[in-house]
């Protein structure tokens, strides 16, 4: 367990006789990456080095939501709305959720300060984000100079720009239940990934509803679920 040591059971496939060896110590708590979970995702014991934020009113303690609104904020990847409010039903922008991005992922520094976006100014608060984004080959502008960081994203954009800074790792399997995702599709890869590894899954059995906006709840989420867990 995560306090308690172990052993290395071995049982002999002819008799079915079995001795114990080779102690094993115990396996720690996992607080997830950089241990910034709320809990221990092996036991459930509260992780002393989370920090609780303020609640927002729009935000329900049984949400499925709350938990990564909660890490969302503790680390400074995202800030509510104001007035007490974190607006979850709200759209997320390409500009904030590569910020959100760049963010979880420490908000390191672009290696290049070339920017050929003229929509995107110095001065604006995703600018490094958009820079790295594009240097790390999460997303690309929507034409050559320009980035669209007001334009909506859809569910199809985030778990694209998610498997990205993943790496895009190749999907396990290649079962598609999704009428909605064909293979040629540039982001049927992503969605599969991301339903293979709990990031999220489809709006039904057989819809992802890759068209849809995604919200903040749903970035939040989403972005924890591939960032902690």
């Amino acid at each position: 367990t995560c306090t308690e040591k172990g052993y290395t059971t071995y049982t002999c496939s002819r008799c079915g006789d079995s001795y114990t060896a080779d102690e094993t110590g115990a396996l720690g708590h996992n607080f997830g990456r950089g241990n910034k979970a709320e809990k221990c995702l092996r036991c459930g014991v509260k992780n002393p080095e989370y920090k609780e934020q303020v609640k927002f009113t729009d935000v329900p303690d049984g949400a499925y939501y709350a938990e990564p609104v909660r890490w969302a904020v503790t680390y400074g990847v995202t800030a509510g709305t104001g007035a007490g409010k974190f607006s979850p039903d709200a759209g997320c922008t390409r500009g904030q959720v590569v910020t959100f991005l760049w963010r979880s992922a420490g908000s390191p520094e672009p290696k290049s300060t070339d920017n050929p976006f003229t929509d995107v100014k110095a001065t604006d608060y995703y600018y490094k984000a958009v820079l790295w984004a594009v240097e790390k080959g999460v997303t690309a502008g929507t034409g050559r100079t320009t980035f669209s960081p007001d334009a909506t994203c859809t569910r199809g954009q985030i778990v694209t720009f998610l498997w990205r800074a993943s790496g895009s790792p190749a999907p396990k399997k290649a079962s598609n239940p999704f009428g909605d995702v064909s293979s040629d599709d540039y982001f049927f890869s992503a969605v599969l990934w991301a339903v293979e590894n709990g990031v999220t899954s489809g709006v039904s059995k057989t819809a992802f509803a890759p068209g849809s906006t995604c919200t903040r709840a749903q970035v939040v989420t989403f972005l924890y679920r591939a960032t902690v867990k």
